[in-house]
């Protein structure tokens, strides 16, 4: 006897209703899909982008990911409105957390979007670092 229920297998061991032990094991398809659960959406202001910046741009801010799990979605924003020096505004929602948002110009786009990603990935870290400290003890301050 086995169910499907939320990503989970469910079985019992045993001969009757008595010594039945209830088993689980995750579905690996299911893992997959929740690992990339991140939505990202990029738009562009003033003018269009071309599908390789979009790309470009996609896969750069997937790469926050890796510095806090529970970003839901992220949200980038190119102004193209001076092409001499387009700005980007990265805007990231994650659970428990307040939105993280950044904005910077530059000479070019991905110029731009490093920039910006480096700020948010500082905001990101800072969070989790007042987050994980131990709330029950005193901290050490500086003298």
């Amino acid at each position: 006897m086995a169910c499907e229920v939320s990503g989970l297998e469910w079985g019992f061991v045993g001969r009757g209703k008595k010594d039945t032990i209830p088993t689980a094991r995750v579905l690996s398809h299911d893992i997959q899909n929740q690992e990339s659960s991140v939505q990202v959406n990029v738009s562009a202001r003033h003018g269009h982008l071309k599908a390789d910046d979009q790309e470009i741009i996609t896969t750069k801010v997937e790469k926050l990911r890796r510095f806090f799990d529970r970003i839901n979605a992220i949200e980038v924003t190119v102004d193209l409105e001076r092409l001499d020096r387009p700005s980007v505004e990265i805007n990231v929602s994650a659970e428990h957390a307040p939105d993280f948002v950044a904005a910077t110009e530059s000479n070019s786009v991905v110029s731009a979007l490093d920039l910006t990603l480096d700020k948010v990935e500082q905001q990101i870290r800072k969070h989790k670092e007042r987050v994980t400290e131990h709330k029950g003890g005193q901290t050490p301050r500086h003298s």
